[in-house]
């Protein structure tokens, strides 16, 4: 769907960046820009920046960058025609009704058919589940003591035994291979096309919009892996979604339950509580740290008391907590899972271990000492010396005195010596930089396969001169005298520097703006690393002065030598060994 240029720039200088980012990611103001965690990827030390003057968010440990739209595209998982109407709708600007470009139709008809597949074949799913075929399915889940209705409610089915039932089904309703084969429901290879799932009880996956975007199953009898999930496609991502989040995300319950499994959010809605959601399969994410952060304040782990799923929830604790949630684990012992919790014991009782769940820190340090024999001095001193590393971590300086008071009190600790303690560590501690690295999905599913080009000196340059007019615009005046939007030849800086000048010499700066010239996601961000690049930080104004002036002949002796090679005019051969002679004398003074 196209949108006028003039419309696309007014919905986004509506809506702040800051505004927009801040409903996802916990910022903090420092100086004029705010830092959060990263969303894209997982990482303890804040290297995601927001930018109100630039209007934009740029993450120094990833590279992902952009303005509002890039940002929501990439989050909620939209393309751009889809980011737009939701910040128009944010901003309250009504869109004008207009057509789809070919190419957008042809990606809008592609998402629009994967859903229609999926709603189909969860329809076909729960129609098995009741038909004959599905019997042993129906029983085992009755077994499990779920009732028609909460089968019904969850979109509950069963894929046959038969290798080929959904493809033969979904075939007949008119859809080509090629968009089957990017459904992620289907094999297909040399020998044929088979079912992905087959002989398994089927959980319908859905989106927060309550559309089916993938599916788990779990078999029946001694099949593996016990559990399947659906692949990565463009419909699921399941670091970004939470099972049961479509139900969670309205309830009105106080914070969110984060289970294992399927069956431990199917029997916790069923006893009442609908605010239970589960992971898809993997360890719990920032971006669904963040997911559950819009719709609640609260979460309560509550992980298999068993080794795996304390260890499973000491991993989850630091990475929801660096969401801004207030985090608390509930104790199930002596049984291992809210499933068969609720069975043993029911609601009332469940209720009251949420109300007793134990704070987060707390549960961390009792875990640690379940290891130590604490009557031997070294390992009391080992326990001493975990409570001052855990407390360190603590940044708000009032947040973490009501924590120093709390472990005080509960571990029989000198409030003082604790104090003290935790003080001299904090002038030394410094949090671990996390190094970014694709996941494994990230790399099956959304990597091309092409390594990034290496900065050479002529690159780096230009990208510096860019970035430098951007953070100091009052400079383009001295540095127009020598270089001109043409002297920027690799891409993508020829083009961004043929609108940064066309901003400068009019008076109106606007860098966000730029960035909707760029489709991929991959030029959106390398376009925002080049309004991001941090080179000028702490130097003198010598060295300054020095910097600026390299730059300039660096950009410049590209430019002219990359003219001479390709010249075929003897006049303008002529002005090229002009200006050839005129480099070694540019000079700007700061």
């Amino acid at each position: 769907m196209y949108y006028s240029d003039d419309l696309v720039e007014e919905i986004r200088s509506r809506n702040d960046i800051v505004d927009v980012v801040s409903s996802y990611v916990k910022l903090t103001k420092k100086g004029s820009t705010y830092f959060g965690l990263c969303p894209f990827h997982n990482e303890k030390s804040p290297s995601f920046s927001v930018t109100p003057a630039k209007q934009m968010y740029y993450c120094f440990g990833c590279g992902q960058g952009g303005n509002a739209f890039t940002f929501v595209m990439k989050y909620e998982n939209m393309n751009f025609p889809e980011a737009v109407k939701f910040l128009a709708d944010k901003a309250g600007v009504d869109l004008p009704e207009q057509e789809y470009s070919a190419e957008e139709k042809k990606k809008a008809d592609l998402k629009s058919q994967l859903l229609e597949i999926h709603k189909e074949s969860a329809l076909y799913f729960h129609k098995q589940l009741k038909s004959e075929k599905g019997a042993r399915a129906y029983e085992y889940l009755k077994g499990r003591g779920l009732t028609d209705e909460t089968i019904r409610s969850f979109g509950l089915g069963y894929s046959t035994n038969y290798s080929d039932d959904l493809y033969r089904f979904i075939k007949s309703k008119g859809y080509t291979d090629d968009v089957l084969k990017e459904s992620g429901l289907f094999t297909f290879s040399e020998k044929g096309v088979y079912d992905k799932f087959n002989n398994r009880v089927m959980f319908p996956i859905m989106d927060i919009n309550n559309r089916v975007i993938g599916f788990g199953g779990r078999v029946m009898g001694d099949g593996k892996p016990k559990y399947l999930n659906s692949p990565e496609t463009s419909l699921f991502d399941k670091s970004r979604n939470l099972y049961g989040m479509n139900v969670a995300r309205s309830s009105r319950k106080d914070g969110i339950l984060i289970c294992e499994g399927y069956m431990d959010v199917i029997s916790l809605h069923q006893a009442g509580f609908n605010n239970a959601v589960a992971s898809l399969g993997t360890a719990h994410t920032p971006r669904q740290a963040n997911l559950i952060k819009r719709y609640a304040e609260d979460v309560y782990i509550t992980f298999d008391s068993d080794g795996a799923g304390v260890m499973a929830a000491l991993r989850a604790i630091p990475m929801l907590k660096s969401s801004g949630l207030n985090v608390k684990v509930i104790d199930m012992r002596p049984h291992k899972d809210p499933d068969e919790f609720i069975k043993a014991l029911g609601a009332d009782e469940y209720q009251k271990r949420i109300d007793n769940a134990r704070n987060y820190l707390l549960f961390q340090l009792d875990k640690f000492r379940e290891n130590l024999d604490m009557s031997k001095p070294e390992e009391a001193t080992k326990f001493m010396n975990e409570c001052v590393s855990k407390l360190v971590e603590i940044e708000d300086e009032l947040e973490r005195m009501v924590y120093i008071d709390t472990v005080s009190s509960e571990y029989n600790i000198p409030k003082d010596s604790l104090l003290k303690a935790v003080s001299r560590k904090a002038l030394t501690y410094e949090p671990k930089n996390y190094k970014y690295e694709k996941s494994e999905d990230e790399q099956k599913y959304k990597s091309d396969g092409k390594k990034q080009p290496k900065d050479d000196g002529v690159r780096a340059a230009q990208k510096t001169l860019i970035t430098w007019l951007i953070d100091e615009p009052e400079l383009y005046g001295k540095v127009k005298r020598f270089i001109t939007k043409k002297d920027f030849i690799e891409e993508p800086f020829n083009v961004v520097a043929d609108m940064l000048f066309e901003q400068l010499e009019s008076g109106n700066l606007n860098p966000a703006s730029i960035i909707n010239h760029f489709n991929s996601e991959e030029e959106q961000s390398e376009v925002a690393s080049l309004f991001n690049t941090g080179l000028l930080e702490g130097i003198s104004l010598q060295e300054k002065e020095k910097t600026l002036n390299d730059t300039v002949i660096t950009v410049k002796k590209n430019s002219v030598d990359y003219r001479n090679r390709t010249v075929t005019d003897l006049t303008e051969l002529q002005n090229i060994m002009k200006e050839q002679t005129e480099i070694s004398k540019i000079h700007i003074s700061l």
